[in-house]
């Protein structure tokens, strides 16, 4: 997925903008995407407030991204090293916006079965690069620790619109089943354990987003992951504090020396 500076430079703040433009439609318009929230609630519905919580301080470092990926040169060797990596997140990122802009159309025409086919590529796409793509984070570099937050901050709300989306489109009105239940602590316990402190941060988010939609709709279950938030986030403290991310040849991260250039830009 290969593409030139000149491309990536305008191709992510068009994406960006789109999806922005998309997110307004989406609150604005009648009805807005919290009335269709709110008549069609499932077993993995959340406090529709979190995910606006969430977006607002994430669209911030995405700006923060955005802003370095323009302002970066790739005629500098020294700053070239740096651009190459968030190029490389570029289409995953434009993809992603333009699939939750897309989402957003259907979603307030209460299509739910088609807007989560765009969930599905999205959460997908974003969880493969930061998987299978994502470098280990040069903590000496802004461009690489945004990057690192940008992508898997889409990666980790991502998770929580998979499991919103699919059960409101395929299972509305109906609780969890015990089969469901039993997942989503096995699922979260073993994302958790393979998290580092930003993805992680986000599966605690997710459940903690869960338990408050759910506490009015089903109580037994709101504290089932609320529980669950709370082991999820000792797994990953655990993990991070015996294993510190910054550290160590097999981490997720490396610190290597940069030019001081780079610490300039």
């Amino acid at each position: 997925m290969g593409i030139s500076y000149s491309t990536a430079k305008w191709m992510a703040p068009t994406a960006f903008a789109i999806d922005f433009a998309a997110q307004q439609y989406g609150m604005l318009s009648t009805p807005n995407m919290k009335t269709i929230h709110d008549r069609n609630l499932s077993f993995f519905s959340p406090q529709p407030f979190f995910i606006a919580g969430f977006f607002f301080p994430q669209q911030l470092f995405q700006l923060a991204w955005l802003y370095r990926l323009y302002k970066l040169d790739s005629k500098k060797p020294g700053e070239r090293a740096e651009l190459d990596q968030m190029v490389d997140f570029v289409p995953y990122y434009s993809f992603g916006n333009l699939c939750i802009a897309t989402w957003m159309v259907f979603w307030n025409t209460e299509r739910l079965d088609i807007s989560n086919i765009f969930v599905i590529l999205n959460s997908v796409s974003q969880l493969y690069y930061v998987v299978a793509k994502l470098p280990s984070m040069n903590t000496n570099s802004t461009s690489s620790i945004l990057t690192h937050i940008v992508s898997k901050t889409f990666a980790g709300i991502g998770v929580l619109d998979l499991l919103h989306n699919g059960s409101v489109a395929f299972a509305k009105d109906q609780p969890a089943s015990t089969m469901v239940k039993a997942l989503t602590g096995v699922g979260f316990g073993l994302a958790s354990a393979a998290s580092d402190w930003i993805f992680g941060g986000c599966l605690v988010y997710d459940l903690v987003a869960l338990a408050v939609g759910q506490s009015a709709l089903d109580g037994g279950w709101a504290k089932l992951l609320g529980a669950y938030a709370v082991g999820s986030a000792a797994i990953v403290g655990a993990k991070n504090l015996a294993r510190p991310p910054y550290n160590g040849p097999n981490s997720g991260y490396s610190k290597t020396a940069t030019d001081d250039m780079q610490d300039r830009v």
